[in-house]
């Protein structure tokens, strides 16, 4: 018998799969594996003795932290320039900032609707993420929704509504997380974007991770480092933003609006918005940093020449 087999096409009643779980989330534990005869002509049904357990960590330290990082030798006197320059006159470090919001709505049986006001500051990414549960930090799924857009300052993003399965939208997230050219995802991340957790009349064990999807909207076009700004900026007033999209399955087989069968529903999604700042340091009065998330480097610096 193949046992993977079986697992794959199980009933709605329970869900085998191989995803990751949340640690301090409740999952299913299996505990014991028997036959059960169900028929005089010696006809057996497999079963699972399952406990539901929930995994969480008393203490964790770090002990170590490593990075490789390539780059090229600096000699003395290329040090000892940069030494000098530093010391008379301010230079930039670029940096970006997330702030992360809640929804107030969550999805329908027909999906979603939702709005929320925003203070928007030199914004350069909004990212979405679909929790099943409150406590998830790390592991969230595809949604499988179709004609999803965000709207907020009166434009559309992207122009064209998404549908978070098909090959268009595949293409904008390698896109976004620049996963394009030298660098390339990982099967996990592909398979987060690009595997269904349900079709029009069933739900398929997963036989992969599927926990590590996220969409990203890119607002700024990659230009030149960080020295212009070219995104969304709404001098950090309150701007509403709106998510709106529907199931692709609908009813029974909608994996996000069906968590589990005992009929719990998902929190509010995610959004997450990523905007420039800086770094200034300066040499003056003794040397100062400061952290300026409030203006441009255009605004600080002044604009740039040569």
């Amino acid at each position: 018998m193949d046992i993977d087999l079986m697992f794959r096409n199980w009933s709605l009643t329970f869900l085998c799969t191989k995803q990751f779980t949340q640690l301090g989330c409740t999952a299913d534990l299996f505990t014991g594996l028997h036959a059960e005869q169900l028929t005089e002509s010696s006809l057996k049904n497999l079963l699972c003795d399952i406990k539901p357990v929930t995994m969480s960590i008393k203490n964790d330290v770090i002990t170590e932290v490593t990075a490789n990082m390539a780059g090229y030798k600096a000699t003395d006197s290329c040090l000892n320039r940069v030494r000098q320059f530093c010391n008379q006159r301010p230079f930039v470090v670029p940096a970006q900032r997330v702030e992360v919001w809640l929804f107030p709505k969550s999805a329908t049986l027909t999906g979603i609707r939702t709005s929320q006001n925003i203070p928007l500051s030199q914004e350069t990414d909004f990212c979405l993420l679909f929790p099943k549960v409150a406590r998830v930090k790390t592991c969230f799924e595809n949604p499988c929704y179709q004609n999803m857009q965000i709207t907020t300052c009166g434009l559309n993003f992207p122009d064209m509504s998404m549908n978070t399965l098909d090959q268009q939208f595949f293409q904008l997230q390698l896109n976004a997380s620049k996963l394009d050219l030298l660098f390339e995802a990982t099967d996990e991340y592909e398979d987060a974007l690009t595997t269904s957790s349900n079709t029009a009349t069933r739900r398929p064990n997963p036989h992969t991770d599927l926990t590590s999807f996220l969409i990203t909207l890119q607002y700024e076009r990659k230009s030149n480092g960080a020295l212009t700004f070219d995104g969304l900026d709404a001098q950090n007033q309150n701007t509403p933003i709106e998510l709106r999209g529907a199931p692709i399955y609908q009813e029974a087989t909608d994996s996000y609006y069906n968590v589990d069968t005992s009929g719990k529903r998902p929190p509010p999604p995610i959004l997450c918005t990523v905007h420039d700042t800086f770094w200034l340091f300066s040499p003056a009065a003794g040397g100062s940093c400061i952290y300026e998330t409030n203006h441009s480097f255009d605004e600080v610096i002044g604009p740039p020449t040569g």
